[in-house]
């Protein structure tokens, strides 16, 4: 019998395509798991294996899984515009449970899921860790669907014997963002000199490639049942854009928009999705978790998965750079 293989659900997608590519460059056997409609930009030069399928694929999941020892799931549907928060549930909830199933049954030693900051705890008091219990319900659909999925994992975890971990992953950066995420778009337009405002809050960020090293890690040192902060540092908007136009030679942002502004405007968004029956995605959801999220400790990542953040100033240079070469 060969080497096990390493796969990853969700591929082409900005964390997934950083997974695939670091798998590969520590020379393990990849299987991928592709959508035939997906834009695949983001490994299309790298030798994997592909299969195809989605989540609801019962028989395309166990071929895929099978053979593999390690489950790298990079699927989110990040979409928290949406006035019909169905497909949220869908994908986050319904489809991961398709995948756990399916991993039950597969001979796996881990299942790295990939979370999201938002499922954490948040706090005017100090430094958010895992311990801290999810406290808040002001994120809209989104939150509610990948807290749900979280606790879906875990429990597959606790009460199936499945092997899996959940990374708390902030917001990312970095180069190879082909799609690109929403935080990227507006990244972009300030590479490009497009965007001359800056927004007035902070978030907690870390370089793509960091994020997907802690999902190799995890995989490596991760205890099951267990969930992982993965960030760097928290930062505001006004320094990430000035750092992005300092690294292509742009005027940084000089108009700041205050919160204030920010959740009036997203409210008048939602008001005219609803009057044209369109999804636009500047939704309240989105500025009123951009407004609560809080600074985040990913001491347990250091301790226990042996993960170290390079600075992120580093990567949203890198992606500076890559969205200025693609104007």
């Amino acid at each position: 019998m060969g080497t096990p293989k390493k796969l990853v659900i969700g591929a082409s997608g900005f964390l997934g395509s950083h997974v695939t590519r670091r798998l590969v460059a520590t020379g393990a056997d990849v299987r991928v798991m592709l959508r035939r409609s997906s834009s695949t930009k983001g490994i299309d030069d790298l030798a994997v294996e592909r299969c195809y399928g989605d989540v609801f694929d019962d028989d395309a999941l166990r071929a895929a899984m099978s053979g593999c020892d390690v489950v790298y799931y990079c699927v989110v549907d990040a979409r928290m515009w949406l006035r019909d928060p169905a497909p949220l549930f869908r994908t986050n909830v319904e489809g991961l449970r398709h995948v756990l199933d399916a991993a039950l049954a597969a001979d796996l030693t881990k299942f790295v899921y990939t979370s999201t900051a938002g499922a954490l705890a948040i706090s005017d008091t100090g430094p958010v860790t895992e311990d801290d219990p999810h406290n808040w319900d002001q994120g809209g659909a989104y939150i509610r669907a990948r807290v749900t999925g979280e606790n879906l994992l875990l429990s597959y975890a606790r009460d199936k014997g499945l092997p899996g971990v959940a990374m708390c992953i902030s917001t990312t950066y970095g180069p190879g963002d082909w799609a690109p995420t929403p935080h990227g778009w507006l990244l972009a337009l300030v590479a490009k000199g497009r965007f001359p405002f800056y927004f007035g809050y902070s978030s907690e960020v870390v370089g793509i490639e960091d994020a997907a090293r802690a999902m190799l890690l995890a995989a490596e040192r991760g205890r099951p049942g267990e969930r992982y902060i993965i960030s760097d540092k928290y930062m505001s908007v006004r320094e990430l854009h000035s750092i992005a136009a300092a690294a292509v030679g742009r005027r940084p942002p000089r108009i700041g928009i205050p919160m204030a502004a920010l959740l009036a405007s997203a409210r008048a968004n939602d008001a005219l999705a609803c009057v044209l029956r369109r999804d636009l995605p500047f939704a309240y959801a989105g500025m009123r978790m951009a407004e609560l999220m809080s600074p985040l400790d990913h001491g347990k990542a250091e301790r226990e998965l042996g993960w170290k953040p390079e600075p992120v100033e580093d990567s949203i240079r890198k992606a500076a750079v890559f969205f200025a070469a693609r104007s």
